[in-house]
């Protein structure tokens, strides 16, 4: 089961990609994962891609493509995979299906976490991120268990550049600009599925697994 989540920064996406993993036991893809791990491993895709990191320049789609490509033939994405946070813009998405094609594989379903930009403004305020591990924590709905310290390694974390209400609103405008256009791509193609991201976090997991037949 090959599965793309999409939505809008900070619409629980993320969250209901690591559950869906779970529970059908097939890897969560993330780009950002993906970059560490070749950049830790010192691989070549790994160095190209640090260099643009270390100038604060987005990876090329060609060269994160290329990523993503490398890490979906692993061993443990002969099931399936969850892939959060990409494709990112329509270049992104023909780029995987072309990839994907090579493979004789194809994307199963797009699933859209459906969630007002009002909504995300006032979510995103209260994210908070370790910035050692990458744990990520939300004051109301996922607090850390001692206030201001990470559960997991016990680093301090903090609001995000990244989450702040001005930097949100600008994400956004990204989003609808270059992203929100993979929903008429993605439905094109027959895949889509949305999701009310309104609700509770159990209940849009419950929609979600209707979709994919449990």
């Amino acid at each position: 089961m090959k599965i793309i989540m999409l939505g809008a920064p900070g619409a629980g996406k993320g969250t209901q990609a690591k559950q869906i993993a779970e529970k059908y036991r097939i890897p969560h893809i993330s780009t950002g994962d993906i970059f560490r791990a070749n950049i830790k491993d010192g691989t070549e895709l790994g160095k190209k891609a640090k260099e643009y990191m270390d100038q604060g320049l987005l990876v090329p789609d060609e060269l994160t493509v290329a990523l993503v490509a490398d890490r979906i033939v692993e061993e443990d994405c002969r099931d399936g995979f969850v892939l959060d946070g990409f494709p990112r813009t329509i270049p992104q998405a023909k780029a995987l299906d072309a990839a994907l094609e090579k493979m004789g594989e194809k994307i199963d379903f797009a699933i859209d976490v459906d969630v007002s930009d009002e909504s995300i403004i006032n979510r995103m305020s209260g994210r908070r991120a370790c910035l050692n591990c990458g744990a990520t924590y939300h004051i109301v709905s996922i607090p850390t268990k001692e206030e201001g310290i990470c559960d997991k390694c016990k680093n301090p974390v903090v609001l995000r550049d990244d989450d702040k209400p001005e930097t949100v609103q600008k994400r956004l405008g990204v989003y609808h600009e270059q992203t929100q256009p993979l929903i008429e791509y993605y439905s094109g193609q027959g895949i889509l599925r949305s999701v009310d991201g309104m609700r509770n976090m159990q209940d849009v997991f419950e929609d979600i697994v209707r979709i994919l037949g449990a």
